[in-house]
């Protein structure tokens, strides 16, 4: 797999905290006024090299999941965890999601990134777009007109993908007309929803009890 430089930069003039990659036209000056700016944080994303081929599962069942835009390296540890218990064998971590070379992933992901398979993919719409040309099921967890209760939850399929979107913008728009169904968690308090992780859980072990 090819590595890119993957940078979060704070503007010292406007304040602008924004994701930098190598290549990017303005250099290292600020994208809105110009400039100077620091690092915050540097990482090196690993990139597949075909979208059209996906890494294997080994044979130990086919339940994969899909992170969309996460940008809390917490969540995506605890996700990582939860998906090693409920038998998820990959993690397909798109866009900004950060990857296990993260010290937080691993923090709290606690080496389950030894034993789910994971890659990093810069477009998930195109890489479901594959997947689903390969047979697979797509699943998407969001509250939306569309979802039924995750409890009547029927994925008794060979081969499913389970996505979770940005903590704060959801699942993009385009993932969910992509998708065969449409889950939700209902709630009974307050809140709208529940933390990415949490949700993840209380899918996970849905999904799982389902096969």
């Amino acid at each position: 797999m090819s590595r890119k430089r993957f940078e979060i930069r704070i503007c010292e003039s406007c304040g602008l905290r924004y994701p930098f990659v190598d290549g990017h036209p303005h250099g290292a000056r600020c994208p809105v006024c110009t400039g100077g700016t620091r690092v915050v944080l540097s990482r090196e994303l690993i990139l597949e090299p075909d979208l059209t081929v996906y890494p294997s599962l080994d044979g130990r069942g086919e339940s994969a999941v899909l992170l969309d835009n996460i940008r809390s390296a917490w969540n995506v540890g605890s996700i990582l965890r939860s998906a090693e218990g409920f038998g998820f064998a990959h993690a397909y971590l798109c866009g900004i999601t950060p990857t296990p070379e993260n010290d937080a992933v691993q923090k709290t992901s606690l080496g389950a990134e030894d034993s789910v398979t994971w890659s990093h993919h810069k477009d998930a719409v195109k890489l479901v777009r594959g997947l689903r040309k390969e047979g697979w099921k797509i699943y998407a967890l969001e509250q939306d007109a569309k979802a039924v209760p995750i409890s009547n939850a029927e994925t008794s399929t060979p081969r499913r993908v389970l996505i979770v979107g940005s903590e704060v913008t959801g699942v993009d728009s385009s993932l969910l007309d992509l998708s065969d169904e449409i889950f939700h968690i209902p709630m009974f308090g307050g809140r709208k929803s529940f933390n990415a992780a949490i949700a993840f859980g209380i899918a996970a072990y849905a999904v799982s009890v389902s096969r």
